[in-house]
């Protein structure tokens, strides 16, 4: 069975599905880990979760796009709004959070950290 992209349900859950950086597979593909989703009784789609550590690499590039210039290229003060936003999305709970976003920015972690603590002092 494939994914019945036509199906309107699998149409209206794509979006989510593309911004967490999950992949849609037939229902019938699922395993133990896949959310299966289901429309008036019937299973339509299941849901590929991604590792949290590909998540972290799924939101900088989705930052990017919206950005339309590579994280490293943004002024200081975008950089740090783009810091708040990933830490309300958890981003530093990742294992090597810190110095991946870092590496994405073209600045230290000793850097992402003052950043960090700055929204936390409120400066």
């Amino acid at each position: 069975m494939s994914v019945p992209a036509d199906h309107p349900f699998a149409a209206a859950v794509r979006p989510l599905v593309d911004a967490m950086g999950g992949e849609m597979i037939a229902p019938d593909r699922a395993r133990g880990d896949d959310v299966v989703l289901s429309w008036e009784g019937r299973p339509v789609v299941a849901v590929r979760l991604p590792h949290i550590s590909d998540s972290l690499d799924h939101i900088l590039a989705d930052l990017q796009r919206r950005h339309g210039v590579p994280l490293s290229a943004l002024d200081r003060k975008t950089k740090q709004s783009v810091v708040r936003h990933l830490e309300q999305r958890g981003a530093f709970s990742v294992r090597h959070g810190v110095e991946t976003v870092a590496g994405a920015l073209g600045v230290s972690r000793f850097t992402v950290y003052n950043y960090l603590n700055r929204e936390k002092s409120g400066d």
